[in-house]
């Protein structure tokens, strides 16, 4: 097989080894998850339907907004195949051109190439914060292929609507914790991640995202319409918003 030569290469093998990163290890069964928390057990009980295969990724299709200065439309398409990577293409639009590009992190390294009107460089970054960074956005994205509940380690969270589920991503462990109601819907999921949305140098940033709808596809129900953004739960949460999607399909491996 040809090595990959560039970043559209890198990001063209991982999205073809992600999107057949295993067949699914069995089916799901409630009995799966009864040694899980309480919250943890209402989620995946509500979010897969019984007899459903443990798909290990999904291609998912999303829409929205994101911020680049000004709120900017976007159309989207990510392979995620939780803890091993993701690769998300898009397309965005500012002042009528279009932004494309990718975030992936695959293979233990994580990076972004964006350009505008595919000749001018608006972001290139590479190295070991985005890796990392890259890491904790993997982790929290775990939601949105519950069927892989069974690669993280659970812990209960402050009360009986929380919960935790901890993740290896390469040599690092990312904790993401998740809220949910009393029917097992899900409502928010935080996580510390690591960034420097200021400017000011990486380290730890309380991350977001709050669940406002789900939608089922293939049995399996996954956040459909959701907001994300850096200082979650700070007096800063509005001004770090900087994403908000809604997703239109989801196609299991």
């Amino acid at each position: 097989m040809r090595r990959p030569s560039g970043a559209r290469d890198r990001a063209a093998q991982a999205w073809q080894e992600l999107s057949a990163s295993g067949a699914p290890s069995g089916t799901f069964t409630p009995e799966l998850v009864a040694d899980l928390p309480a919250a943890a057990r209402r989620w995946l009980r509500y979010s897969i339907a019984p007899g459903t295969p443990l798909h290990r990724s999904a291609v998912v299709t999303m829409e929205g907004e994101i911020r680049l200065g000004a709120w900017r439309p976007f159309r989207a398409r990510q392979v995620l195949a939780p803890p091993d990577g993701f690769v998300w293409r898009a397309t965005a639009r500012v002042a009528g051109l279009p932004v494309t590009g990718f975030d992936r992190r695959s293979g233990g390294t994580g990076e972004m190439r964006w350009r505008l009107a595919g000749l001018v460089p608006v972001m290139t970054s590479d190295g070991p914060d985005v890796t990392r960074s890259a890491g904790g956005r993997l982790a929290a994205e775990g939601v949105c292929v519950p069927t892989t509940f069974d690669l993280a380690s659970w812990s209960a969270g402050e009360d009986d609507g929380a919960c935790r589920a901890t993740w290896q991503v390469g040599a690092g462990t990312e904790h993401v914790d998740l809220r949910v109601d009393d029917e097992g819907r899900l409502l928010s999921v935080r996580i510390d991640r690591w960034g420097d949305p200021d400017g000011t140098g990486w380290r730890r940033v309380p991350f977001g995202v709050t669940v406002e709808r789900e939608a089922t596809f293939h049995g399996v129900a996954v956040p459909a319409v959701y907001r994300a953004g850096w200082w979650a739960g700070t007096d800063q949460q509005d001004e770090g918003e900087f994403f908000r999607a809604r997703v239109t399909d989801v196609a299991f491996a």
